[in-house]
């Protein structure tokens, strides 16, 4: 926990939901960051850090954990500590009292995780209770029907590596068991997989196809036991999943799902970011074109908004906002690297570490983005930013005197722990040869390749990836196309006029919901007044039918999602800028409906105070104390409006409103915005945001810790170099030339006009502040559409409410603009400004020797931080 400087602990903190089953009090990051260190030539660390391991970590706890993540991270954590454990003895300068510990407790996890494979099938169940195993009243766990393809089909090469690591071949064999069901259950017209599958019958669950989250990694471990155990029948498994991925999921350079029954019609319009790893997996296969295609758009999506969005759309939008430093993009970048040469590749992992410094770096580590498009952090630095980030990057750019082993005799896991090659020939079992089904023949000559090619493959031609790229460079900035929606020719009925669109649908008119039914779409009332439109294909009259549906629904999912951003305010930002934070932390904040437009005017920035009384509900008995500063005040007993107009009356230049339901947090929670009292707010001039007590927390602390803090109000956040010049010219140092501060002004006016073009991805209404909000939440998922409760006067209309338990997110612009004209003009005016010194003195200023001994103070702090820089 990177803001509170502190780890996260399962149980100690408020739950995130499935993501916290990757947590089993195992000390996580530790095992997962092993082989770090020693790729890293930390060689020391890491025999200090197995010895923290062997003496810290129980693996006997009573926690339910996911089985996918703890054999990625832990079982293949210990593995491949194991690996350079054993290979650093054998150099005979380190771990030379090493006997095999590592794999010893790798072994013990490995059979704490059988039991989840006791299914008629042979898929695992998706979680597994440590101490307790599963369907025991004690282990809370077993009752699940349902897991992911990745989740059952990435666990083959740890597996494997502790069967022939140990001679212990029940591993292997439970992991190809696994692998051989999820082959059987393709489906054979298309040869495509699922997302999701009954763990028990074999029936697909959700049918839509594609490379990224929930089946990536299965097609990946394909290839690489291939690699890895030398078996002919997992490469022509992945030969012929990779057939059909490109015949129907790849675009060129996208990559979208489909419905693996229906290949040629998308299951969505909108990417997810772990797809980021299969430019990666194309230079292992030998494909390199597509690889540089998808790799380059990726790049364009980043150099936009500084990291990848969890989720965009094909239009280039964001779609989900988040980032939590996700390492797939960097994994592809260090592959393509090595097969092209091409020191492009080089500028692209530079353009990554600087990003990471400069945005994600905190005095505790790096956090994560909450929303890439606003610059603020979450508390949250998962294992496998060590794991991979670190590794990929350094290994980008390191020469080969710079790692003290061959990193050619190792193979990659998903989460980058390094398997020795040798394996293949180590503790062979009896591998059966699926005879099941025979393989399609495919007239592709890659597939000729048999090996991952660690050689210059375009040694006579260095502009070949150039000469791929270029075509690409515009693709998101200047072209910015809108709505790409696939339907293939087949699809198509030419000329046909929709039967409904979703502009035109009423809940309330008959004829409307026969054309439904007609469609496969039925119309269910919820309890809570809503009404639910869910889209099964299956029940509709004819597959042309079931098309129109599929396009209703995508119509009213994009109607609903551009109604939503009219009408919600984006989240907003508070920066801590004073000493020593420097900008580093970024708190996602809600905005308000009344005062000060951060969007429209220039961010407020000033030291911040607590205001008497906390909750600011009548006049204030401390208004020296708020006096020119930011208030702070706690949420409760009377209206948002009625707060500020009281600071605001003691002189305060800005509010932040703390939640007071101590533990909420904006990992957790929606955000939400404040709403006036129904009264005419125009007299409300400061600027208002809105913390949770997670978020207000940490600058109550700094505060006890420092005394003074100075933060800064924004619509996102800002440069750090920009906030230390910012630091460095004292309040009473004024400019005495209006032009220089005219000329600031376009910048900030062409940044609100990006920032109003950005809406939040999930936000709360609050009307009164007096306890819970009602959530006004936008989902995007096609399958399930629920117009809003027509009582809440801040929901969308009623027939274009969105409803998705899974997910709470809303399709954006992504950066509001298609051209660059407000970074230039920002730019513009900080070199205008950079090179006018006409500076003059205020009537009350300190001594000179005074003033220069504080900006010392500040650079030699600025400076020892920037030595720490990655």
């Amino acid at each position: 926990m990177p803001l509170t400087c502190r780890g996260r602990v399962r149980g100690q903190e408020p739950s995130r939901g499935d993501v916290d089953d990757a947590l089993g009090k195992f000390s996580l990051t530790l095992i997962d960051s092993l082989d770090t260190l020693v790729v890293l030539n930390k060689t020391k660390e890491f025999e200090d850090a197995v010895r923290k391991v062997l003496r810290d970590v129980n693996l006997d706890n009573d926690v339910v954990v996911s089985v996918f993540e703890t054999n990625i991270r832990v079982l293949g954590g210990l593995l491949g500590g194991h690996s350079l454990a054993i290979m650093l003895k054998e150099k005979g300068e380190y771990m030379q009292w090493y006997n095999d510990e590592l794999l010893q407790m790798a072994k013990q996890l490995g059979y704490k995780l059988l039991p989840a494979f006791n299914t008629t099938s042979g898929l695992p169940y998706p979680r597994i209770n440590l101490k307790f195993g599963i369907r025991k009243p004690e282990a809370r766990t077993g009752t699940e029907t349902d897991t992911c393809t990745a989740c059952a089909g990435t666990l083959i090469l740890e597996f494997a590596a502790l069967s022939r690591f140990t001679g212990a071949t029940i591993f292997e064999e439970y992991a190809r068991k696994a692998l051989d069901f999820l082959w059987e259950k393709r489906q054979r017209s298309s040869n495509l997989v699922g997302v999701t599958i009954n763990i028990h019958t074999g029936d697909w669950v959700r049918k839509d196809s594609g490379v990224g989250a929930g089946i990536d990694s299965y097609y990946e471990y394909l290839l690489k036991a291939y690699v890895l155990l030398g078996d002919d029948s997992f490469l022509e498994r992945f030969n012929t999943h990779y057939d059909a991925i490109m015949r129907y999921i790849s675009q060129p350079p996208l990559l979208l799902d489909v419905h693996i029954h229906k290949p040629m019609l998308n299951a969505r319009t909108w990417m997810d970011a772990l797809l980021a790893f299969f430019p990666g997996l194309q230079v292992l296969k030998g494909d390199i074109r597509p690889a540089i295609e998808t790799h380059e758009m990726l790049y364009q999506v980043i150099k936009k908004h500084n990291f990848l969005p969890e989720a965009f759309t094909t239009d280039f939008r964001v779609h989900w906002a988040q980032h939590p430093l996700r390492p797939e993009f960097a994994e592809s970048t260090y592959f393509l690297y090595k097969a092209t040469g091409d020191p492009y590749y080089l500028e692209v992992g530079k353009t990554l570490i600087e990003n990471l410094n400069k945005y994600a770096r905190v005095p505790c580590g790096f956090a994560a983005m909450k929303d890439v498009r606003t610059g603020s952090h979450e508390d949250r630095m998962d294992s496998f930013f060590l794991a991979e980030m670190f590794k990929y990057l350094y290994l980008l750019f390191a020469d080969k005197e710079d790692i003290i082993f061959d990193i050619e005799d190792y193979i990659f896991t998903t989460e980058a722990h390094l398997l020795p090659l040798w394996l293949s020939t180590t503790n062979q079992s009896i591998s059966k040869k699926n005879t099941t089904s025979e393989y399609t023949e495919l007239d592709d000559s890659n597939f000729d390749w048999t090996c991952p090619n660690t050689q210059i493959l375009f040694p006579n031609d260095p502009l070949y990836a150039q000469s791929i790229r270029e075509p690409l460079k515009n693709v998101v900035d200047k072209s910015c196309p809108r709505g790409i929606i696939r339907v293939r020719e087949e699809s198509f009925r030419s000329g046909a006029k929709p039967p409904l669109r979703a502009r035109d649908f009423m809940a309330t008119n008959p004829e409307h919901l026969e054309i439904l039914k007609k469609m496969g779409v039925s119309l269910i009332h919820l309890k809570d007044g809503r009404v639910q439109l869910v889209q099964h294909a299956i029940q509709a009259a004819s597959s042309i039918d079931a098309e129109d549906g599929l396009r209703f629904m995508q119509e009213m999912i994009e109607l609903s999602s551009q109604q939503q951003k009219e009408q919600q305010l984006p989240p907003r930002a508070v920066q801590i800028v004073s000493h020593p934070f420097f900008g580093r932390v970024v708190l996602t904040a809600g905005p308000a409906q009344f005062g000060l437009d951060l969007s429209k005017h220039k961010e407020t920035r000033g030291f911040v105070a607590s205001s008497k009384p906390y909750n600011g509900c009548s006049e204030l008995t401390n208004p020296e104390a708020v006096m020119g500063k930011i208030a702070l005040i706690q949420r409760g007993q009377c209206m948002f409006a009625e707060k500020a107009r009281n600071i605001q009356n003691a002189g305060a230049i800005g509010g932040i409103v703390i939640d007071d339901n101590e533990g909420s947090s904006s990992d957790t929670a929606p955000l939400f915005q404040m709403a006036g009292d129904g009264k005419d707010t125009d007299d409300i001039k400061i600027p208002m945001l809105f913390l949770f007590s997670k978020e207000g927390s940490i600058i109550l602390d700094a505060i006890r810790e420092y005394e003074e803090v100075e933060v800064l109000l924004s619509d996102k956040a800002k440069d750090r170099a920009a906030i230390l010049k910012g630091k460095m010219i004292p309040s009473y140092i004024i400019n005495s030339n209006p032009e220089m501060e005219n000329e600031e002004q376009p910048s900030s006016e062409n940044d609100s006009q990006s920032a109003e073009q950005i809406t939040s991805s999930s936000q709360e209404v609050d009307l009164v502040d007096q306890g819970s909000p009602e959530e006004s939440s936008l989902n995007s998922q096609p399958e399930s559409l629920s117009p809003a409760d027509t009582d809440n006067a801040a929901s969308v209309s009623p027939s274009e409410q969105i409803s998705n338990p899974m997910e709470n997110h809303e399709t954006t612009s992504l950066d509001g603009e298609c051209t660059d004209l407000d970074n230039q003009l920002q730019e513009q005016s900080e070199t205008e400004e950079d090179s006018n010194p006409n500076v003059s003195w205020g009537k009350k200023v300190q001594p000179i020797d005074s003033i220069l001994a504080d900006w010392n103070e500040d650079i030699e702090a600025f400076e020892m931080m920037e030595k720490d820089e990655l």
